[in-house]
């Protein structure tokens, strides 16, 4: 039985208590003294034994209760501390002032493959040994166990070490603790803090016929463990699409990492990409860094404008792809992932292949599942939608109440050829929000050349010059025959027209007759 006495602390009152179990003749196998209290183990203590003990205890001078208590808090905090450890996903290692395992958890148990001696396996090891590097053990207990973080080696697998020091006074120290962050959990944590969530397919704004396609199409290919290609113009939201197939795949809860490969140079795209080894170039992290492929293990690696990897990174990529093994930029180990890659370009690789500017083999390993995205021309059921999102989201970024878009700001929104497609009308409907105060956004608010816009071939317009229109109103009746000559044939009758406008009845009849353009029945 296990009893905790109460007591007034006072010099000499451990001895007596102790004496009193002597004298009873109770083998003691552990106290803890935590003023005010006092925890005795004593196995054969029972309980019908109990009573008169108290009794015995509450003569001595201080003793002030005696209750049984199911653990000692030394015990309690130990099996608390084993709890933390063995549930913590990275490894931890407690070492001594020389370097000497003393501690540790079961995921680091788990790496050197000895889980089975219940964590002992480790105990009595030196880090040197572990990591087989002699001059990290020497360079931590020189400084005292607090250097900068560096990757080591652990039975051929590499991580992230992080060092804090144990120290038994203020100015000795007694060890260190040892974190260990496997490459793939750094990901994690990467992608936490990029806080990259746009959500799945339901949160792809889009009802044009278009888009239900892609949509319906692209939550197909997802479920499926093969590349897959995303070809579509600039601005259309591939990168959305990317990350909206691994929420749909069976990689969901991994993590999903972007490159942009035409934003860096070779060298640095390929650092980035498989990582550095040690000593790989000046400047470099000491103990190398891990790439995406190795922070992203069993989850995706989006590779955005794929087609401009340079054929040196192309046939790198290549080989990944074939076996999914691959080497540190100035590293002899070779390493293996399993990674999914999404790639994207605005460009023709088809195109690209035939004029020896992309590996055919690359490209055919790349296009094994491929979705098309539109551009935002022909999704023009979409462009209002689109718009009213961004002026909400806009308003809330500019701290300013919500407005709406007159008649004359949606038709010039419908008029326009979005070259830069979804990217290029959040831009204007942003610039838009911040320069105006009104409750309304009208046609001009959006600073869109909309005599361009009626001239752009296929759009309805005549094919007149930017400087053609005389003045603004001759400009705005341009743009509203061309727009008007474009939907009527679609939606012939005034009613539907205004419908599909989002405005009046009355100001749709109005403007087919000033036109002069054919209607139906109303």
């Amino acid at each position: 039985m296990r009893i905790a006495i109460s007591f007034t602390d006072r010099v000499g009152i451990a001895h007596e208590v102790l004496a009193v179990l002597a004298a009873r003749r109770l083998n003691v196998v552990a106290v803890e003294v935590d003023p005010p209290d006092i925890f005795i183990d004593a196995p054969e203590l029972a309980g019908e034994a109990l009573d008169g003990l108290r009794q015995a205890l509450l003569e001595v001078a201080g003793v002030e209760g005696v209750a049984p208590v199911d653990m000692l808090p030394g015990v309690r905090r130990r099996l608390h501390l084993a709890a933390v450890l063995a549930a913590m996903p990275d490894p931890v290692l407690a070492v001594d002032a020389e370097g000497t395992v003393i501690l540790a958890n079961a995921a680091a148990d788990d790496i050197v493959g000895e889980a089975a001696l219940s964590g002992k396996a480790l105990a009595g090891k030196r880090i040197a040994e572990l990591t087989g590097d002699g001059d990290f053990q020497r360079e931590m207990i020189a400084n005292g166990f607090q250097v900068p973080a560096r990757e080591v080696m652990l039975r051929g697998q590499p991580f992230q070490v992080d060092v804090r020091p144990i120290a038994d006074q203020p100015s000795r120290v007694a060890g260190g603790v040892l974190t260990l962050h496997a490459p793939s959990r750094i990901g994690e944590r990467l992608q936490a803090l990029r806080n990259f969530d746009e959500g799945g397919f339901d949160a792809i704004l889009g009802d044009s016929p278009a888009m239900t396609g892609l949509k319906a199409r692209a939550a197909r290919l997802a479920a499926v463990e093969a590349p897959l290609l995303i070809l579509g113009e600039t601005g259309t939201g591939k990168e959305l699409i990317a990350h909206a197939c691994h929420r749909a795949s069976s990689r969901m809860g991994r993590t999903f990492l972007a490159l942009n490969c035409a934003a860096l140079p070779e060298n640095l795209a390929e650092s980035e990409l498989f990582g550095y080894a040690p000593g790989s170039f000046t400047g470099a992290q000491r103990g190398g860094k891990p790439g995406l492929l190795e922070l992203a293990h069993q989850g995706t690696v989006f590779l955005d404008e794929v087609g401009e990897l340079s054929p040196y990174l192309q046939a790198k990529l290549l080989r990944f792809l074939n076996d999914g093994s691959f080497r540190r930029v100035g590293g002899d180990h070779e390493m293996k992932v399993d990674v999914r890659i999404i790639s994207a370009t605005h460009r023709k690789l088809d195109q690209m292949v035939a004029e020896g500017g992309f590996r055919e083999d690359l490209y055919y390993r790349l296009n094994v599942l491929a979705l098309q995205v539109p551009p935002l021309r022909e999704r023009g059921d979409d462009i209002l939608l689109l718009a009213r999102h961004f002026i909400l989201r806009a308003c809330a970024q500019v701290q300013r109440r919500p407005c709406r878009l007159t008649a004359g700001a949606a038709a010039a929104l419908l008029a326009n050829p979005w070259r830069g497609n979804v990217r290029q009308l959040e831009s204007v409907i942003f610039r838009a929000v911040t320069m105006t105060d009104g409750p309304w956004l009208d046609a001009p608010d959006l600073e869109i050349a909309t005599s361009r816009m009626a001239a752009e071939p296929g759009r309805g317009g005549d094919g007149a010059g930017e400087g053609d229109a005389g003045s603004w109103e001759e400009a705005v009746a341009e743009f509203e025959r061309a727009l008007l000559d474009r939907l009527f044939p679609r939606f012939p009758s005034s009613r539907k027209l205004a419908a599909r406008l989002k405005t009046s009845h009355t100001m749709v009849a109005n403007k087919l007759r000033k036109y002069g353009i054919p209607q139906g029945r109303g």
